[in-house]
């Protein structure tokens, strides 16, 4: 395992661990809750991006929502990336069939 992911993984247990902590502790602090929340955001997010990085595959926690949108743009978001996929595989389509349609040159 590579140092960054290795080290990526240690804070992104350690914080799963402290908001477990937190969570079940009793009353449940709203101002600590949050704090060890934010954490565990940051540490998957810095976590998938090292995976990315080394590996080139797309970070595990690509859908987590950013908590400062708003539903609205969240759904923008998402209408936009759906629309830009179809067009994508469309396009896809589009060559491959123009690519069999054309007949192969002929030895003359």
């Amino acid at each position: 395992m590579s140092k960054k992911i290795n080290a990526a993984l240690t804070d992104l247990i350690k914080a799963l661990s402290k908001h477990g902590e937190v969570m079940g502790s009793s009353p449940v602090s709203a101002k600590q809750a949050a704090r060890a929340t934010a954490k565990v955001r940051a540490a998957a997010i810095a976590y998938g991006a090292a995976v990315e990085t080394r590996s080139g595959q797309p970070s595990l926690f690509a859908d987590l929502a950013d908590p400062s949108l708003n539903e609205d743009t969240i759904a923008s978001l998402t209408a936009e990336r759906d629309s830009l996929e179809a067009m994508i595989a469309g396009y896809k389509k589009t060559n491959s069939d123009a690519d069999s349609a054309t007949p192969a040159p002929t030895a003359e």
